[in-house]
């Protein structure tokens, strides 16, 4: 059997994921787990997919990289099932696995969205991320890179490009004349003038620069669709938190954007139950998620991770923080059907993709006709939405 590779946690692993499997080729019985460490249940499914994948595969050499290889790298390497640990750092570089340069990216046709790694690693120091132990400082890739990327995929026909980061948002902050994202996204819609799509993935609200900002509000191939590293709610929470961003901030920029664009759609990560968080912060987080109209959330229950100054603050108990984290998701669920049933009957813009679904240009999930074609794009007016879809 050739390499298999299993991918956990962000978008940002997925991208790394297919890399991958175009680096390693055809090695012969490999698996390959490409770990997450953001949160202790994280970790945990790491360990899960470990055992799984040795079961599936008794006879296969299985290697474990990503960020809890650098996280957990004790633990991980002392389970009878691991065979060995590549650094994160390290995990696209050839010379980690003992296989020759890496051949040009080819993108494999019938994908109908192709995920672009722009930028790595953090500078910054929340209280409560570990990221960085995973992933190291920023690194940005140089536009020509970004670019090449890019022609790759558009030329397998992909009709949508996603630009990933650990940090999307201070790409160019280590390169020549510190460019910014914006202008990255400006050279993007330039040279592939028939690209139909641009989207990001998470975005640091505090580093929005004019020029993203403009292609956010007015770009038509600039999807409408934002989701911010928000975190929480409340500003005591978020200075604990050494966010760069207050509450006012977040709400400004929405607001802002929502002014030339009103189809834009807010998704957002939130902590729920963080250290020395009362009723009050809880319920800041819960008023945001209507301050912003969130509609497509990530909420993550604090779990304490090692090394992190987080860990040393005052605790919340677990039962709390995972009935805070429920409170949050029926909050945001609540958000997203009212959004979804004020979609019906408006004509959309979809993008084919496999199993039947598509997205549109706001995310929103859409069901497709039964034969509908990956990578056609579709006006489409749903008549219905059930469980989170539009329903044609």
């Amino acid at each position: 059997m050739t390499v298999e590779v299993h991918s956990l946690g962000c978008r940002l692993n997925i991208a790394e994921s297919e890399s991958l499997r175009g680096l390693l080729g055809k090695a012969d019985d490999l698996v390959v787990i490409n770990s997450c460490a953001v949160t202790a249940e994280a970790v945990r499914q790491t360990r899960q997919a470990i055992r799984r994948a040795r079961r599936a595969r008794p006879d296969a050499r299985l290697i474990v990289t990503g960020c809890a290889a650098e996280v957990e790298r004790e633990m991980l390497g002392q389970m009878p099932e691991v065979d060995g640990l590549v650094a994160n750092t390290a995990k696209l570089d050839p010379r980690a696995w003992n296989v020759p340069a890496a051949p040009p990216l080819r993108a494999k046709r019938g994908y109908t969205r192709g995920f672009v790694q722009v930028q790595n690693g953090c500078d910054h120091s929340c209280t409560f991320c570990v990221i960085p132990q995973g992933r190291g400082p920023s690194r940005s890739r140089s536009v020509a890179e970004v670019l090449e990327d890019i022609s790759v995929h558009v030329d397998a026909g992909v009709g949508e490009i996603v630009l990933t980061g650990v940090d999307l948002t201070s790409w160019g902050s280590d390169l020549p004349d510190v460019p910014r994202l914006g202008a990255l996204c400006e050279a993007i819609l330039a040279r592939f003038t028939t690209l139909p799509r641009l989207r990001l993935s998470s975005i640091d609200g505090a580093e929005v620069d004019p020029a993203l900002f403009e292609l956010l509000a007015h770009d038509p191939r600039m999807m409408p669709h934002v989701h911010l590293s928000l975190q929480h709610g409340d500003d005591l929470i978020l200075k604990r938190m050494k966010r760069r961003h207050s509450r006012d901030d977040a709400i400004a920029l929405v607001e802002g954007l929502r002014a030339h664009r009103s189809d834009l759609a807010v998704g957002a990560d939130i902590i729920a139950g963080f250290p020395t968080e009362d009723e009050a912060a809880h319920a800041n987080s819960l008023s945001i998620v209507e301050s912003l109209q969130i509609v497509h959330g990530h909420v993550f229950p604090y779990s304490q991770r090692p090394d992190t100054p987080a860990a040393r603050m005052p605790q919340v108990s677990p039962p709390l923080v995972k009935a805070r984290a429920a409170e949050l998701r029926d909050g945001i669920a609540r958000q997203r059907d009212a959004w979804l049933r004020g979609l019906v009957g408006k004509a959309l813009w979809v993008l084919a993709e496999k199993g039947g679904t598509g997205h549109a240009e706001n995310f929103a999930t859409v069901r497709l006709p039964e034969g509908t074609q990956p990578g056609a794009l579709l006006r489409i007016t749903p008549r219905m939405a059930v469980e989170g879809i539009l329903e044609v």
